[in-house]
């Protein structure tokens, strides 16, 4: 069978080398992480530790192309990330500067070697530093470039962690059995969301508060053939659901807005689905 499952969500919302300058190269252990200053910081907020002569000209168009650039199938334009740049003095010789989740260092000194560290949890924990230190800037912008996307993933994926954590300590147990006895899988369920709507092959499960709402459809079909797994029979087959959820017109219903671009991924689902 196909397990469709997707979120619809309204928020108000060069050679080079990779290293580590601090000890704790892979991470800290139970003692280690129990003795370090709990991290902080808003959802996907990144702390751009770099000078004003190292953040403009060309490296800050970089930088703001990696940070700033608008996230996918949203209706309105909002970055990736919130970028908040502070001076390497304030970093340096203020207290709470070192507890943000996650820190991108820019350093450039003639005397560099032209490096990129990773440090996990190095000042706080959770946290995740990338310290550039180069020799000049044409190998800074080109070492950013480089490593753009490693970085996106381990801020996104540590992210992910640390809400799912959140989560699992509030989960509405009765609403995860219920998912889990009709479709075989199990959801990570916050307390707060209910059932809106079931049926036999399909779910919405749902959040209401008073300026946006969160909903999860779950609908479920036998496979045919590897069709069904296109983009457009794909964006078929969610609209026929969507058309289950009532707008706030009568006679209206949700649907999938054409004018953007839909954005798909592939993934490996248990090492031997297919999944879109």
């Amino acid at each position: 069978k196909i397990k469709l499952l997707f979120y619809l969500l309204c928020l108000s919302i060069l050679s080079v080398s990779c290293a580590d300058r601090t000890e704790k190269a892979t991470g800290s252990s139970a003692d280690e992480y129990a003795n370090k200053r709990g991290s902080s910081g808003k959802t996907l907020e990144v702390l751009l530790v770099a000078n004003e002569s190292v953040y403009s000209g060309d490296t800050k168009r970089v930088v703001d192309s990696i940070f700033r650039s608008p996230q996918e199938a949203l209706p309105q334009m909002e970055p990736r990330f919130d970028l908040v740049n502070i001076p390497m003095s304030s970093f340096q010789n203020t207290e709470m500067f070192v507890a943000p989740r996650n820190v991108i260092m820019l350093d450039i000194n003639p005397e560099n070697a032209d490096k990129v560290y990773r440090k996990k949890d190095a000042y706080s924990a959770p946290q995740v530093v990338f310290d550039f230190a180069v020799s000049d800037r044409d190998k800074l912008d080109s070492l950013l470039r480089h490593y753009a996307d490693r970085i996106h993933n381990e801020i996104y994926n540590a992210e992910y962690r640390r809400i799912k954590k959140v989560f699992d300590g509030m989960k509405n147990v009765e609403l995860i059995n219920a998912v889990s006895e009709q479709f075989g899988f199990k959801l990570s369920i916050p307390e707060e969301y209910e059932m809106a709507a079931q049926d036999v092959d399909y779910a919405w499960v749902r959040k209401e508060a008073k300026d946006f709402g969160l909903g999860v459809l779950i609908h479920q079909k036998p496979y045919a053939d590897m069709n069904q797994l296109e983009m457009s029979a794909c964006v078929a087959m969610v609209d026929s659901v969507m058309k289950r959820v009532p707008g706030p017109a009568d006679g209206s219903y949700m649907g999938t807005e054409s004018r953007l671009d839909i954005v798909s991924r592939k993934v490996d689902f248990n090492a031997t689905s297919y999944c879109v």
